[in-house]
């Protein structure tokens, strides 16, 4: 039956957005994309941060289901982990020679690390490490053990048990942490990832707003945790991963605001979305091998509004401002603990009321390199925070600003996250960040 145009017309105005649907690779693109940045990172990345970092030779072991978070990130896109010990040795021979990637393991490791060891031919596993090592006589050996960072402290205790078993005695003092090469490693971000990210990060907000709209939430019968399941599952239509569950909750007029310890505790809880309601959501997806995290907004409109409060949208741009004086203080070689204390003390001289606690994004969510504050520790992060900030990095801009909003009747924090990228001069965010509130529902066009 057609419809009449008046009809149409009506029906346009009135139904909500529909938002663009992401380009997602289908899973055979993906593992082309993800092995050809692989083979980029390894020959225009790691020589370099082996200079950096003065190592000579790395050794990565992995037992299957029990792997370093290192490895992973070496692993072919048809791994799905590692095989029986999967080692790895990456060594650089030096005078500008390639490196040379080694499999020391009953397969090869994709096209890049070629098979080194047969059981029949050669021995027992970790013996035939040994000698291949002593064949190639390295200044230092890294290993990945650290007690800073978990991403660097891959290797299990038997593991290294049975390496310093295997290897000569005159070998052991070359042993050194490979923790600053393993974290350069995770974190380093190339050209051609960066051309992608912008659009996982674009697919992880529109996703976010299409939560947040009347296409998924009829205030007075939708509750938080309907919105949070709903994310779960149209992550999984999409084909993609959520790296943590969605967390949707509220503040609300008139209600005491939570401390972070609370909120916190209570992100999970199940409320009935009311007109009036401040959403608050936290969101991230993987994709590619790549992760995003976001805090965004919404509010609920009450009858007859057709925006937010302009005391809310006033510390919303307290919370950019504050995004401003956090990124505005990164400068390369500048550790995580100095970053946070200069963005403070600037907060407090202009009369903002701040909470930064940023980290690193990529290959994890909470990824390698500089912590920036915790919620619970504002004066600085001994080991994590002392970790230098360096370029071609990605970060999560956590932080809130806390505002006295007098509609709302109490003080209100803006709890804001967007991934951002320093390429050592500046910071710019990977595909933009909130600058109004998303409003549920959408205003209709103006008649």
């Amino acid at each position: 039956m057609q419809r009449p145009v008046l009809s149409l017309l009506l029906w346009a105005l009135l139904a909500p957005t529909v938002l663009a649907e992401p380009k997602i690779l289908p899973m055979r693109e993906r593992a082309e994309v993800i092995d050809r940045w692989l083979d980029t990172r390894i020959e225009t990345v790691l020589p370099g941060l082996m200079q950096r970092t003065g190592i000579d030779m790395w050794i990565i072991v992995s037992r299957e289901y029990n792997e370093d978070p290192v490895i992973r990130t070496f692993l072919p896109s048809k791994w799905q982990s590692a095989r029986r010990t999967t080692i790895l040795m990456i060594h650089d021979p030096g005078d500008g020679a390639a490196l040379e990637t080694l499999a020391v393991a009953r397969y090869n490791v994709g096209e890049r690390f070629a098979k080194a060891w047969d059981k029949e031919e050669h021995g027992e596993q970790w013996a035939h490490l040994a000698r291949l090592i002593e064949e190639r006589d390295p200044k230092r050996i890294g290993l990945n053990f650290s007690q800073t960072f978990a991403l660097a402290d891959g290797i299990s205790h038997t593991e290294y048990r049975l390496f310093h078993e295997a290897l000569p005695e005159g070998l052991h003092e070359r042993v050194v942490s490979a923790e600053n090469l393993a974290i350069g490693w995770l974190e380093t971000r190339t050209p051609d990832e960066m051309v992608v990210y912008q659009q996982i990060v674009r697919i992880a907000h529109e996703i976010i707003a299409e939560g947040l709209s009347d296409r998924v939430i009829q205030p007075g019968i939708t509750t938080t945790a309907d919105v949070q399941w709903w994310y779960r599952d149209r992550i999984r239509e999409l084909g993609l991963t959520a790296w943590f569950h969605p967390s949707v909750d509220i503040d609300r007029p008139g209600e005491p605001e939570e401390d972070m310890k609370t909120s916190i505790a209570n992100r999970f809880d199940e409320d009935v979305i009311q007109p009036g309601d401040l959403l608050h959501v936290d969101f991230g997806i993987t994709y590619l091998r790549l992760n995003t995290d976001t805090q965004q907004h919404a509010y609920v409109l009450k009858p007859g509004e057709t925006d937010a409060p302009e005391d809310l949208k006033a510390a919303l741009a307290t919370g950019n401002r504050l995004q401003d004086i956090l990124t505005g203080a990164f400068v390369a070689g500048r550790s995580g603990n100095d970053i946070l204390a200069a963005a403070l003390e600037t907060a407090e001289r202009e009369g903002v009321t701040a909470s930064i606690y940023t980290h690193p994004i990529g290959f994890h969510g909470h990824a390698a390199g500089p912590t920036i504050g915790l919620w619970d520790q504002q004066d600085g992060v001994p080991g994590a925070g002392d970790y230098p900030l360096y370029a071609n990095t990605a970060h999560s801009i956590e932080l809130y600003a806390e505002s006295e909003v007098p509609s709302f009747g109490k003080a209100v924090k803006i709890r804001l996250e967007e991934d951002a990228f320093f390429d050592g001069e500046s910071t710019y965010y990977i595909d933009g960040r909130q600058r109004e509130f998303l409003l549920i529902p959408r205003p209709a066009p103006v008649q």
